[in-house]
């Protein structure tokens, strides 16, 4: 008996340590599971407008003349700092192509951290009102997502979750030479 009152106990002490009060970015964290996904040219919905202010207090604004790698990401989810390095070396690798970030649920000072501690060598926009154009088409649902625009500014593809270096590159190759 005192077995089961230390086990409901401490059940209810565990539990009650995850939800409540807190107000931290990463309650309604959907982590990936690294799934791509490719659209055919006839089924691609164009992508919503890419413009806003960077981390770097810079405005930006895509425009939709070279494939575009764009990933949403925040310092405080594990999975982006693992691809970061991924992301920064294909960014350095592919010059051709225009890498995005789009800041999501994060403070821009540590993202501004984040950025630098991991040298990446692109645009973060800090607006993260952008998600809601790609509703139509391949939402970004998780946190890292990656979506691949093509030249025209189509959504062409998506990466749920971490990338890798094989499976961003071969989306890059696949939608550069189409």
């Amino acid at each position: 008996m005192k077995k089961l009152a230390a086990f409901l106990f401490l059940a209810l002490t565990l539990t009650a340590c995850g939800g409540g009060g807190s107000s931290s970015s990463e309650e309604s964290f959907v982590s990936g599971d690294g799934s791509t996904t490719y659209i055919k040219i006839a089924d691609r919905k164009i992508a919503p407008t890419i413009t806003g202010m960077t981390l770097s207090g810079k405005n930006y604004t895509y425009a939709k003349n070279s494939v575009a790698v764009v990933n949403v990401w925040a310092s405080w989810c594990a999975p982006c700092r693992a691809e970061a390095p991924t992301l920064a070396a294909l960014a350095n690798k592919y010059t051709d192509v225009s890498f995005i970030g789009i800041l999501t649920r994060d403070n821009p000072a540590t993202a501004e951290a984040f950025q630098r501690r991991f040298n990446l060598p692109y645009p973060t926009i800090i607006d993260d009102s952008i998600l809601i154009g790609f509703k139509g088409s391949l939402p970004a649902n998780a946190i890292p997502s990656t979506v691949i625009l093509d030249k025209k500014g189509y959504v062409a593809a998506r990466i749920s979750g971490s990338v890798t270096v094989a499976s961003l590159s071969e989306l890059i190759e696949k939608v550069s030479s189409e």
